[in-house]
């Protein structure tokens, strides 16, 4: 096989480690505090805040398995990557593996922060939208019609 070939394959590899643990350091609440809907409990007022963070506590403490499923995968994800021969089908399993396990999380955090909105009055909604926004990014405002 190519060196070169081998070589780019392994940069780009590792890339994409890097991107998924990004991914679930975004998930966990580690990373870009005050840009994600998570972190937007921070900014509700004591008593909200305290039973946001519980909830999402209480996801992550039933998701623990998967979680741990996910670092595994990305554990085993890097060793493929040191093996003098790389294993392509090994490593996209490996690499799935994580995906799914962060998806899973994700998908349980955005569960249980829909459930909490469902019954938060329209300012703590309103501090969770612009949370959303800042991820997001704000659209342009629209043009006036002449």
């Amino acid at each position: 096989m190519n060196p070169r070939l081998v070589a780019a394959s392994l940069v780009l590899n590792v890339f994409l480690i890097g991107a998924l643990a990004g991914g679930a350091g975004w998930l966990i609440g580690k990373s870009n505090p005050g840009f994600s809907l998570e972190s937007a409990g921070g900014r509700l007022p004591a008593a909200d805040r305290k039973i946001f963070r519980q909830a999402l506590r209480e996801v992550r403490r039933e998701s623990r398995d998967v979680i741990l499923d996910g670092q595994a995968a990305r554990r085993e994800a890097a060793n493929l990557l040191q093996q003098p021969t790389l294993d392509s089908n090994a490593l996209a399993a490996a690499l799935e593996r994580a995906r799914n396990a962060d998806v899973t999380v994700r998908t349980r955090l955005e569960q249980r922060i829909i459930e909490f909105a469902a019954s938060s009055s329209p300012e703590d909604r309103q501090l969770l939208a612009e949370a959303l926004l800042r991820r997001a990014g704000r659209q342009p405002p629209a043009k006036k019609s002449p």
